[in-house]
């Protein structure tokens, strides 16, 4: 359907928890299809709804050449831990030490109303807390220390257009 433009920090729409996708339309089959194009690019592991300026509860992502997408997830569980650069299309050009969870599982469902679970270790748990994150309102920069979450922030003010 379409590549869409990308919100970036400090965008409303980024900071609004999403609502549920009660019913599967021809806006919300448009609205998936988008946000599979988008994320269908080098380098782009993960897409959130609000993130295209849809303030509904789904994302896509593109991990080891696989891309999908899914509706509704809800963070089920989460274990061990890692610590490593994250980075976000939403705050372009900064990339950030993050401490997350290993291994994430998030179910959620399908355009045809299916059940959906989602589950990886290493850069897939990341790509999965850091969407639902999205979708919770949240952006990576929040889970940075203080120090770097304000180093962050600076730099985002002077580099806005």
């Amino acid at each position: 359907m379409a590549v869409r433009e990308i919100r970036v920090v400090p965008d409303p729409v980024l900071r609004t928890p999403c609502e549920p996708i009660k019913e599967i339309t021809p806006a919300v089959r448009r609205l998936i299809q988008d946000l599979v194009d988008t994320v269908d690019d080098p380098g782009r592991a993960g897409l959130s709804a609000n993130q295209i300026g849809v303030n509904l509860r789904a994302f896509s992502y593109n991990i080891d050449g696989k891309v999908g997408y899914v509706i509704n997830p809800v963070l089920e569980e989460t274990s061990g831990e890692q610590y490593g650069d994250e980075g976000c299309l939403s705050v372009p050009g900064l990339w950030y030490k993050t401490r997350r969870a290993n291994y994430a599982r998030v179910r959620g469902i399908d355009l045809d109303g299916k059940e959906i679970v989602l589950e990886g270790e290493g850069i897939m748990g990341r790509m999965l807390q850091h969407e639902t994150d999205h979708l919770d309102g949240h952006v990576y920069l929040d889970r940075l220390e203080k120090d770097e979450r304000r180093a962050a922030m600076k730099y985002m003010r002077n580099h806005q257009n």
